[in-house]
């Protein structure tokens, strides 16, 4: 199984930290935030990783070279200077994502997820979602769980945690332009399309100077 790690963001939250340096390579506990994913889907048997690159993308690259050193390969999806959003980067980076069902990560989470855990997608479904507790600082969850599928109620649970495991035709007939994959999500969610879990360990949603200040 492939996954593609979402890096192409600005990180505007996260100035004046990222004026200079891409959210991605913003260090936690001795390393890179992406360097904990690309060492824990190494860990799960993942061999192939796709990166998408905006920001200062360049420095991604730079950094993480091919991938030899965390035991992956790694390939990368540049998007230029106005970044794709995660529908039309997922959308991008098909051709080097296969026909396979593949695993979504956010680049600027911080977790202990096992990836190998994460169940495969039966004919029926179109994505998996792993959901976490809602943190304080939001006002509201994202969705709401019954029965191992994902609900979108009208008040949610649950927080979207960055990780999901996605089928490419839920981006069918879709083109390469900025769009996010949330319309499409909801529409298979409705369609009962789309199945959950539930992380109950360390998560976090780095995105301002204070949480990265927390987390370290």
């Amino acid at each position: 199984m492939k996954a593609m790690i979402l890096a192409a963001g600005y990180g505007k939250r996260m100035l004046p930290l990222t004026e200079k340096i891409p959210k991605p390579l913003l260090h936690v506990r001795g390393m890179a935030l992406i360097e904990h994913h690309l060492k824990n889907l190494a860990l799960a048997g993942v061999q192939d990783v796709v990166i998408n690159l905006g920001h200062l993308g360049q420095m991604i690259e730079d950094a993480l070279g091919d991938g030899a050193n965390y035991g992956l390969r790694i390939q990368y999806s540049p998007e230029g200077p106005d970044p794709l959003e995660t529908g039309g980067g997922m959308t991008k980076a098909l051709p080097l994502l296969g026909p396979s069902p593949f695993i979504i990560v956010n680049a600027d989470i911080f977790c202990d997820y096992d990836f190998s855990i994460i169940p495969p997608l039966g004919d029926h479904l179109d994505a998996h979602l792993v959901l976490v507790d809602t943190p304080s600082y939001k006002a509201k969850g994202d969705f709401s769980l019954c029965d191992d599928y994902v609900l979108d109620a009208a008040e949610p649970a649950l927080t979207y945690s960055g990780i999901a495991l996605y089928h490419p035709r839920i981006l069918k007939g879709a083109i390469v332009e900025r769009f996010s994959i949330v319309p499409r999500l909801r529409n298979a969610i409705l369609s009962g399309r789309v199945s959950g879990s539930y992380h109950s360990g360390m998560w976090s949603d780095v995105g301002t100077p204070e949480r990265l200040l927390q987390l370290q």
